[in-house]
């Protein structure tokens, strides 16, 4: 089999896990997302490097939840030059703090962090100042990865033992999927697919329980549509309170 099909086969496999393990955990995180909406809270979200390709994949897109606020700091971002300092940013204790203070978040709003080993200083930070705003924690972490590498925050914890509720993305330990003999390396990162599967599966659901009590979907329509300007533009208008990108 060429590697690149077997790469694929494992990514299918992967969203077919994610399913029959994690839906009750989507489920939680649908309803907290939802609850926190209707109950006049919001929604930010937070990933740094490529872990902030989640934040990005629920904002600002065709399909995506208008009411998501990302929490970008362009020293996290990919294009950040020297690139190696995102690694170590992210590694830097308190800098997550400061940018959950800049956020606009406040109490009992909801935070989804997505961190595949769960062990940096930055979503660590973010956990436990959410905590201490009585704001709910959401993760999205690889578990098996995460049970395997110590801690990088002075808690000595993950971010599994911080947040309320844990999605698994049911990764691999290391994150790449597709053995390379005989030099025993993996390629094909898996992360991007599960966390996106796993984020657009929260903002369908939270879309769906709108629909359900008669409540037109807050979710952006692709401005190339002919009537995805004005859509928008009504959407932006309607919960200009609850959006902190704009």
């Amino acid at each position: 089999m060429q590697k690149s099909v077997e790469y694929a086969l494992k990514v299918q496999s992967l969203i077919g896990k994610i399913i029959d393990t994690q839906q009750p955990n989507i489920e939680a995180a649908i309803n907290e997302c939802y609850s926190a909406f209707r109950n006049d809270h919001d929604i930010f979200v937070f990933g740094a490097s490529h872990a902030g390709i989640i934040a990005e994949e629920m904002f600002g897109r065709s399909g995506g939840l208008v009411l998501a606020n990302p929490i970008f700091s362009p020293a996290l971002m990919l294009n950040a030059r020297p690139f190696p300092i995102t690694s170590d940013l992210e590694r830097l204790e308190g800098f997550g703090s400061i940018l959950l203070r800049h956020s606009g978040i406040r109490d009992n709003d909801v935070l989804i962090i997505h961190s595949v080993s769960g062990r940096n200083a930055v979503a660590l930070d973010m956990s436990i100042k959410a905590k201490e705003m009585n704001i709910t924690t959401i993760a999205i972490t690889n578990m098996d990865y995460s049970r395997q590498v110590k801690s990088r925050h002075s808690s000595h914890k993950n971010l599994y033992e911080l947040a309320d509720i844990v999605i698994d993305n049911c990764g691999e330990i290391g994150d790449a999927a597709v053995t390379m003999t005989p030099y025993d390396i993996k390629a094909g990162p898996t992360s991007t697919v599960a966390g996106a599967t796993i984020i657009n599966m929260i903002s369908v659901g939270f879309a769906e329980k709108c629909t359900e009590d008669g409540i037109k979907p807050p979710i952006f329509v692709s401005g190339n549509m002919d009537t995805g300007t004005e859509w928008n533009s009504e959407l932006l208008e309607e919960y200009q309170e609850h959006i902190h990108y704009l």
